[in-house]
């Protein structure tokens, strides 16, 4: 039974404490859009989607003023494009990028992704087609993201993609470099990437979804951190308690949002996800629920050890409040979108490598980190391989959302805006190459722990 004395809860929970649904995603299969002639397939694509995502917003809209719960982002994730659009006779999906994004905005929603290929084993040709396209389609678009799956602990880690996502993410950075390397924002390296995640930039429409879903991420770490600043002395399995608690109580939250929006758009019910993605505004910040425990500043000696009771209890908490619990689900770690973890950079006690330890126990992995632009591609693709490693090896989802900026040098601050924040130049600390490595090419074999069938 729901007491007032819940709902006098959940109501501070978002007046006071920043409790929102991070977004509601529909994912739409572009399965049956799919034609040789380039623009047609574009038009399939188009309609569909406008079709489909007609009323999002508007119910989006509808259930924030009815239920009184901010949501903040309505997002649309759609098919892999290097699968949908593979018959396609062309040597560019470019033109799809354009496509999808004219979509996105005229059915009004913040961001679109599956602009993505899965090649953890190889290539095909709308997997190289795609991959070529990436840094010209996200300089020519807004709200289109895109993502590359080139990892998972069955099929080990595709080091040629490795080597060609480092020169792709360098290509995206010179691109759009009069706008803060923005497009690397919206590129995202995966291992073990969830098929049902509805946060972007990662986000796709699985192959084995339904033709349509409707996917809700929820968020509250200024929530957490108001449970833990009356707990002050307490031991770890208090804590954990006591994060578990407000975790259910979160979900809950989504959960009723992304029934309720499952119904009034005919749309399946899919999943919640239920991470604690912070923003940079101030009483927003995972750093900052690291710091509530007794971690002076995040990065500090013990940040791993909080991270991962923090990302457990969340993920517990999740489990009990719905059956039906998916994408990452637990404590994100985006530099520029973290209040605290902006400070702890910039004090000096949060450094990239500091931030690779952390995402061996936290959801995702080196996300949303800003570095200087001379680093070279060879760097970065070693960067993304260390990070496919440990999601391989750990049989964890991983990821590296990485942002050369041209001409950016540590101690600059990048402005980014909205969700996306602002980040102070991370340092790229080793001054020795990783190129003979990354050049080697071929494939990082599955770990043992693959063969459990």
């Amino acid at each position: 039974m729901i007491t007032i004395d819940d709902i006098l809860e959940t109501n501070r929970m978002i007046t006071e404490n920043k409790l929102d649904v991070r977004t509601i995603t529909m994912g739409i299969s572009l399965r049956d859009c799919a034609h040789p002639n380039i623009n047609q397939f574009c038009r399939n694509v188009y309609d569909k989607i406008t079709t489909a995502a007609e009323f999002l917003v508007q119910t989006g809209e509808e259930l924030e003023s009815e239920y009184g719960v901010p949501i903040i982002n309505k997002r649309i994730s759609v098919t892999p494009i290097a699968i949908a659009a593979d018959s396609c006779k062309t040597d560019s999906y470019v033109p799809i990028a354009e496509a999808l994004d004219r979509a996105a905005k005229d059915v009004g929603v913040n961001f679109i992704g599956g602009f993505s290929a899965l090649v953890e084993k190889g290539f095909t040709n709308g997997d190289r087609i795609l991959i070529e396209s990436i840094p010209q389609a996200l300089a020519t678009t807004d709200v289109v993201c895109s993502s590359v799956n080139l990892a998972t602990t069955k099929a080990g880690i595709n080091m040629d993609c490795v080597r060609q996502m480092g020169e792709v993410i360098k290509r995206t950075a010179e691109l759009t470099r009069d706008n803060q390397a923005i497009g690397c924002a919206k590129l995202v390296t995966f291992a073990n990437a969830p098929q049902d995640n509805p946060f972007m930039a990662g986000a796709f429409h699985g192959v084995s979804e339904a033709d349509k879903v409707i996917n809700v991420g929820v968020s509250g770490p200024g929530v957490v951190k108001h449970v833990l600043e009356d707990l002050k002395g307490a031991d770890f399995s208090t804590i954990a308690e006591e994060i578990k608690k407000t975790a259910f109580k979160i979900t809950r939250v989504g959960q009723l949002v992304a029934r309720e929006a499952s119904k009034r758009l005919g749309v399946p019910f899919g999943i919640v996800d239920v991470s604690l993605a912070p923003t940079a505004e101030v009483g927003d910040s995972v750093a900052r629920i690291l710091e509530e425990m007794g971690i002076e500043s995040c990065g500090a000696p013990g940040t791993t050890a909080a991270l991962a009771l923090l990302n457990d209890a969340v993920k517990k908490g999740g489990l009990m409040a719905s059956s039906h619990v998916g994408g990452f689900s637990g404590a994100f770690i985006p530099v520029s979108e973290d209040e605290g973890m902006i400070e702890a950079v910039k004090a000096g006690s949060l450094s990239i490598e500091k931030l690779e330890a952390m995402t061996c126990v936290c959801s995702v992995g080196l996300d949303m980190i800003a570095i200087e632009g001379d680093v070279s591609a060879a760097t970065i693709a070693a960067i993304i391989a260390d990070e496919a490693a440990i999601g391989v090896i750990n049989n964890k989802t991983t990821a590296v959302r990485i942002i050369p900026v041209p001409g950016a040098k540590v101690g600059d601050v990048v402005e980014f805006g909205g969700l996306l924040g602002f980040c102070p130049i991370v340092l790229v600390k080793s001054k020795w190459s990783s190129e003979a490595f990354i050049a080697r090419g071929g494939r990082i074999p599955a770990p043992l722990r693959s063969l459990t069938n």
